[in-house]
């Protein structure tokens, strides 16, 4: 999706922010009055936020023009209209932005397409009177401006940028405690989009957008399992005992098991035994297991039911089981005895005939594996068999200790920091 906008210069007045920032304010006879600091917008009322006023230095003191007070922006400086300046210095009110001192050069987040940005221009418009900020340029164009401003200068088309409409800021940059990143913006991407922002982002950046998400304790936790787990550490280790076992809790078994096994060996046991019991005893069974073997891959979460059960009663099972959806991808059959006798696909199962056994669709002696085999003999068979979903029997194959899935054998063959290696988490321009 191309989320960059042309702007038509020829439609309305365009206002460059590096065109006004460190240009002269003069008064009506052309006499300087002083230097432009930067300029304030009042954000998170309106999809483009208004200017409100501009910041300027006058004898060495930064005071608040407003905006009513500007006569024009003209080329290479800032005509203000009236006889006197307001000599009270600049206080910065909640729910402002400084375009200069909070954005240019700052990320931003760039909510369509779900990547960061870097504000090198901020351009602003005039709509029906009134000047409002509509863009963000991440290109190079904008150095090439400060060079040679006669040849980039104000009226000159910006080129190819990104509506404002679709850009947040940082609190980080933005001392204000009306600004938050919106949980709604983020809710619409996919937690590996959320994830990829985390990891290009600056530590507080990240932590801003974890804090975010954590209206939403189920995206949390997706978001966190996406992470690597460089990130995943340096959170955890951000937080109390209480906080990291609260934000376990809701991941996978797995996942929670990957990262406690990674995390300090002092906390280790403490975050362990805060754990739900059902959680815990997951856990803990999966920490028996060597990491790289189908033990340590596989998931405790999945679903056998009975052969006899009608097709129509295993589809029902799915729609309420709480296991992974990728893990339901296969569903598996149970004899009296409770022994696994055969597997089936979710598409098989909406293919048959709803009043059907579910043994009677199921394929005996599934292709399997077991807990000790290796990551080259999981590929294998895995690959061998098509499997998406492949099941971890125990000696005597009577029992189904867990399922390893296609995306967790792909997130082990992936070689480490992929995201940043193929441009998953570069800063878009």
């Amino acid at each position: 999706m191309n989320t960059q906008t042309p702007v038509n210069d020829s439609e309305m007045e365009i206002l460059h922010l590096s065109s006004v920032v460190k240009r002269p304010l003069v008064d009506a006879a052309g006499d300087r009055l002083g230097r432009v600091q930067d300029l304030i917008v009042r954000a998170g009322e309106s999809p483009h936020p208004p200017l409100v006023g501009l910041v300027v230095n006058i004898g060495g003191r930064d005071l608040f023009v407003p905006i009513r007070k500007v006569a024009a922006f003209e080329p290479g400086r800032v005509r203000f209209e009236g006889r006197r300046v307001d000599l009270r210095r600049f206080e910065r009110r909640p729910g402002e932005l400084l375009l200069a001192r909070d954005l240019l050069a700052h990320h931003l987040i760039n909510f369509v397409g779900g990547r960061l940005i870097r504000a090198n221009e901020i351009e602003l418009a005039k709509v029906n009177g009134t000047w409002e900020v509509v863009a963000v340029d991440p290109s190079g164009r904008p150095v090439l401006r400060r060079l040679v401003p006669g040849r980039f200068g104000r009226r000159t088309k910006p080129g190819m940028i990104i509506d404002w409409a679709s850009i947040e800021p940082f609190v980080a940059h933005v001392p204000s405690s009306r600004l938050r990143i919106p949980y709604r913006k983020l809710a619409k991407l996919h937690p590996a989009q959320i994830a990829d922002l985390v990891e290009a982002a600056s530590h507080d950046e990240g932590e801003e957008i974890i804090e975010a998400v954590g209206a939403d304790r189920e995206l949390e936790a997706d978001v966190f399992e996406e992470l690597d787990t460089e990130h995943q550490l340096e959170f955890v280790r951000s937080r109390s005992d209480e906080e990291a076992a609260r934000l376990l809790s809701s991941m996978a078994p797995d996942d929670a098991a990957d990262l406690i096994a990674e995390v300090d060996q002092d906390r280790r046991l403490p975050i362990l035994n805060l754990l739900p019991e059902p959680q815990q005893r997951k856990v803990r069974s999966l920490l028996s297991y060597n990491p790289e073997t189908a033990g340590g891959l596989m998931s405790p979460d999945f679903l056998c039911l009975p052969a006899t059960l009608p097709v129509a009663g295993a589809l029902e099972a799915i729609r309420s089981s709480t296991a992974p959806p990728e893990a339901l991808n296969v569903v598996f059959a149970a004899d009296a005895d409770d022994r696994v006798i055969g597997a089936v696909s979710a598409v098989r199962l909406i293919q048959a005939e709803p009043t059907v056994s579910l043994g009677s669709v199921t394929e005996a002696d599934p292709a399997h594996a077991h807990a000790d085999w290796d990551l080259g003999a999981m590929v294998r068979m895995m690959s061998d068999f098509n499997l998406t979903v492949a099941p971890v029997m125990d000696a005597e194959h009577d029992e189904i200790l867990g399922v390893v899935t296609v995306d967790d054998v792909l997130e082990l063959l992936l070689p480490t920091g992929w995201r940043r290696d193929f441009g998953r988490t570069a800063v878009e321009d």
